[in-house]
């Protein structure tokens, strides 16, 4: 099933025009762009609902099927969805299709929460729900809003966006802390040693704060990890 916004959008809005302080605004404009936003907001509540405990996976939409990080997403997605939680990625290629490949021979859904962009966001093929989405703070939203853990594969700057957009959330409280996962040692360390470094030896964070992110490198780990997690909210 495709849900989409698109045609309540006006051609040459998105993130450009809503941001974009140069270009004459007036109160009408405004008014109606915060309608759209709205609206995605509300499409992505209504259609969202009723999703069964769900885990986001993040990563590289350029990631190739012979990268080994594309396999083991795909088993992750497989492993979670097995297990009946819903596999929620970002919708496009790379990772995040591999993650979706691997949720569809499962029980739990494969959602897709797609973002237009000019480049390389086309849906893949693996999804049972498909959401469309112009802004990108209202994608993230979603992500948050239904997910109960997080799993952060090797990326870009989406996915360091994603992770520090939901660590700040948790890191502030405005979220209850949630499993934040980050697949991949070798890629994942180093940027955990900077934080530790550069952020917390100068006391720009708390001496804990780096706790919040743990570091796995298989699969299995991902779903015992959420496992307990998941009992320990049951209980």
């Amino acid at each position: 099933m495709k849900l989409t916004t698109s045609s309540l959008c006006p051609s040459a809005s998105s993130e450009e025009e809503l941001l974009e302080s140069r270009r004459e605004r007036s109160a009408g404009n405004d008014a109606w762009r915060a309608l759209l936003v709205q609206s995605e907001i509300v499409d992505g509540f209504h259609s969202l609902r009723e999703l069964c405990p769900a885990v986001s996976l993040f990563g590289s939409a350029r990631m190739k099927p012979e990268n080994k990080y594309y396999s083991l997403a795909r088993r992750t997605g497989e492993l979670l969805s097995s297990a009946g939680y819903a596999v929620v990625t970002g919708g496009g290629p790379g990772v995040m299709a591999a993650a979706n490949e691997g949720a569809k021979s499962g029980k739990g859904p494969s959602v897709g929460l797609n973002i237009e962009l000019p480049f390389e966001q086309e849906p893949n093929k693996w999804l049972d729900e498909e959401l469309e989405f112009q802004y990108f703070f209202v994608r993230k939203l979603m992500f948050v809003r239904y997910s109960f853990a997080f799993v952060f594969f090797p990326g870009g700057f989406g996915t360091l966006d994603e992770l520090f957009e939901v660590l700040t959330l948790v890191q502030t409280k405005k979220i209850h802390r949630f499993p934040m996962l980050l697949f991949g040692r070798d890629y994942w360390e180093p940027l955990l040693e900077w934080i530790r470094n550069h952020l917390e030896g100068p006391g720009f964070i708390s001496p804990d704060d780096d706790e919040l992110l743990e570091l796995v490198d298989e699969p299995e780990a991902v779903l015992a990890r959420v496992r307990e997690f998941d009992r320990a909210l049951s209980s």
